[in-house]
Order: C-alpha cells, then structure tokens, then sequence
C-alpha cells in the first residue's frame, strides 16, 4: 500500500497564459511512513494534496494508489476511491454542531453502506484510538481545539483508507497540543500502514516524520535527512 505521485504538472488559467502549480513533481510515499510537505504560501503544497487526493486531475503525471493508476478511472471511480482508499484531514475539523463525537464518523460509514451497529462499534474504537473514549456523546463545542482535531482525523480514518491527505492540522493549536496531534498521527500511521502525506508551515515537528519534501515555485526537492 503506497502512494505515488510521477512527474505530476498542474497549471491554471492565468490571464492569457498559465500558471505552473506543480512543475514535474514527483513523490513515493510507503505505507506505514509520514512524509511532510513544507514550503512558502503559494509554493504548491495544497495544490499537491488536491492532486494526490484525486480531486484535480494534472495536466500531465500519474497518481499511483496501492498500484491502480487513478488516471484511467472516470468520475464514479473516482468517487469510489475516495470513499474507501483516502482519507482526508482537513485543516479546519468542520465538524457538524449538531452531531456527537461518534455520529461524525458514523456519517462516513453510512455513505459507505456500512450498517449503523458496525459503524458505531468502528467509531468508538476509532475514538479510543485518539484518545477520546470517554468524549463519544460530546458535541463540538463541548470539545477543546486539539479534542475536536483528534475527531477530524478519526473521521478521516473511519473507513480505513490506505492513503492519509493531512492538511495543515496544527495551524490552530498551541506547541504542546499541535506536538500531540502530530505524534498522533505519526503514530495511527505506523500501526494501521497508512502511506500518510502531512502538509504543514511548522518546521518545529518534522523530526517526528519519516520524509521530508520541499516545494518552492512547483518544484519539489526531498532533502537528505541527517
């Protein structure tokens, strides 16, 4: 289980021309491993986690998940790869006021077809997992920052993707509660082999993850570690 991006290029309409978003970018992401993305505003970085999530199709390039090539899939397909592959954190939880802690995963499962009992059984242990066992019947603004963080990324594991898209998760949090979630996820990643791409400005946390790439102007360099 692993992704793959191969000499992706992404351009946008820009006047009478185009813009490079991602200029022949290419990245192996193993499963069980967290690769950091870092880089300046603009540089690309969320342009590369829209691309490995499928939801914009490069110009030119290959996305490889778990070795299907997601460029010979129509839009159904698409869908359904998403749904069951990758899983997507994003940078705000935007979580449902209305929902407890377990019913926002529990939404996941029941677009997966998945029955309410088993859904249920699989958002409380997803919870215990981030350590919220004891917050399932808790509804978002009964929840800290870093609490309702850790909800945003059980949901995004709720239907056990093989692929981990984490965009920006400790833009919001302080040090210590952004330290924790990154320990998080480094650590939901190894033991469920996840292939886990983290987009993040704060260098502070990068000694926790297994790769490290840099993106300036579209291009992507991956740095020796030391």
């Amino acid at each position: 289980m692993s992704l793959q991006l191969a000499n992706i290029t992404l351009t946008y309409p820009d006047g009478d021309g185009r813009l490079t978003a991602l200029d022949d970018v290419s990245l192996d992401v193993p499963a069980g491993t967290v690769t950091a993305v870092v880089g300046p505003s603009g540089s690309g970085k969320s342009s590369l986690l829209a691309v490995a999530a499928t939801l914009i199709a490069p110009d030119r390039g290959r996305v490889v998940l778990d070795g299907v090539d997601t460029g010979g899939l129509d839009r159904t397909g698409l869908s359904a790869l998403r749904r069951q592959r990758i899983g997507i954190v994003f940078q705000q939880p935007n979580l449902l006021p209305s929902l407890t802690a377990a019913e926002q995963l529990q939404v996941m499962a029941h677009l997966d077809g998945r029955s309410p009992r088993a859904a249920r059984a699989r958002a409380l242990e997803l919870l215990a997992a981030v350590g919220l066992p004891d917050l399932a019947g808790r509804r978002p603004h009964q929840l800290s920052g870093g609490q309702r963080q850790r909800v945003n990324i059980a949901r995004a594991l709720m239907n056990d993707p093989t692929v981990l898209l984490v965009d920006e998760p400790t833009s919001a949090l302080d040090h210590e509660r952004g330290a924790a979630v990154i320990d998080l996820i480094t650590g939901l990643t190894h033991r469920r082999a996840t292939a886990t791409v983290l987009v993040t400005h704060d260098r502070t946390h990068l000694t926790a993850v297994d790769q490290v790439a840099e993106v300036h102007d579209g291009r992507l360099t991956v740095p020796a570690r030391t």
